[in-house]
């Protein structure tokens, strides 16, 4: 970790939140790249909070010990022992101290943006309606096709998988199929070159495009119970059964209303938080220039 860059107490905190939650990584693992990018999120992370703190709003909001608490047991948890915890934590040049400080200006910050949008009106079922029917496209379910497949791979390197002994056994193992669908599974276990073998070849309930072009332009016009001929991607040939087939549908109202209701209630919330911190730091801006003026 760069140490000029961050330095202090403060950005380390930060750079320990945002490795994890941008990142998915500690620290120390961040190329320059995302170091840099990092400390540009910092500086716009702390001028925002400082904007958020010193407004009038924030006068009156306490963020309870038992808020603090609780945050610092759900980072502690992320770790396996207290003393791997404490290893990450001097890695940082951080300690218990520092962080319970900082979990509590960052919730400081949220009960300030949830304090200011508690005068926003409900959304009601009308609007939920109205979303729903002007937004159709946004509530459809793509086709679904539960399938397994059996691969044989193509290595010219390899006499037994040569394209022509590769076609040789997959026609075998196809024509042995059209006979006996019912032993698919056994087939795949015993053959098919792909992990899912194990597990019969199994591909479990596939939507378009989500297998090779070749194979998904023919299993989506697979019925149910329907073996395919021989077909053939990057890596080999493939026979495919189609186990069940689920058709395209659109979700109805009363099946998507409650979570549709809270997804509109965060999305006014995040525009309206929005907007005031937009205005915040005009505000912030503009008394500065003054200052310097």
């Amino acid at each position: 970790m760069n140490s000029e860059r961050f330095g202090d107490g403060d950005s380390r905190y930060y750079l320990l939140k945002i490795a994890h939650e941008q990142f998915d990584c500690a620290p120390g693992a961040l190329s320059e790249e995302q170091l840099q990018q990092a400390d540009r999120i910092i500086g716009r992370q702390k001028h925002i909070e400082d904007a958020v703190l010193r407004s009038p709003d924030a006068a009156g909001v306490v963020v309870p010990a038992s808020q603090v608490e609780e945050a610092w047991a759900q980072i502690a948890s992320r770790y396996e022992t207290v003393e791997a915890l404490q290893q990450a934590l001097d890695e940082q040049g951080l300690d218990a101290v520092g962080m319970r400080a900082m979990l509590a200006r960052d919730l400081k910050v949220q009960a300030v943006l949830d304090c200011i949008c508690a005068g926003l009106p409900d959304i009601t079922d009308t609007d939920v309606s109205l979303y729903y029917f002007n937004h159709p496209e946004q509530f459809k379910v793509p086709a679904r096709h539960k399938a397994r497949h059996i691969l044989v791979t193509v290595n010219e390197d390899f006499p037994e998988n040569s394209r022509e002994a590769a076609w040789t056994r997959i026609e075998a193992i196809l024509k042995r199929l059209r006979g006996k669908p019912e032993r698919f599974e056994e087939q795949a276990m015993k053959h098919s070159e792909c992990p899912t073998a194990m597990q019969g070849g199994l591909l479990g309930e596939v939507v378009p495009g989500t297998l090779y072009p070749e194979l998904d332009a023919c299993l989506f016009r697979m019925a149910q119970g329907e073996l395919s001929p021989v077909l053939e991607s990057p890596i080999g040939f493939h026979v495919l059964l189609c186990e069940s087939v689920s058709p395209a549908r659109q979700l109805t109202l009363e099946e998507i209303l409650p979570r549709l209701r809270d997804r509109l209630q965060l999305r006014q919330r995040k525009a309206y938080q929005r907007k005031w911190l937009e205005s915040l730091l005009q505000q912030k801006a503009t008394l500065e220039n003054l200052a310097h003026g």
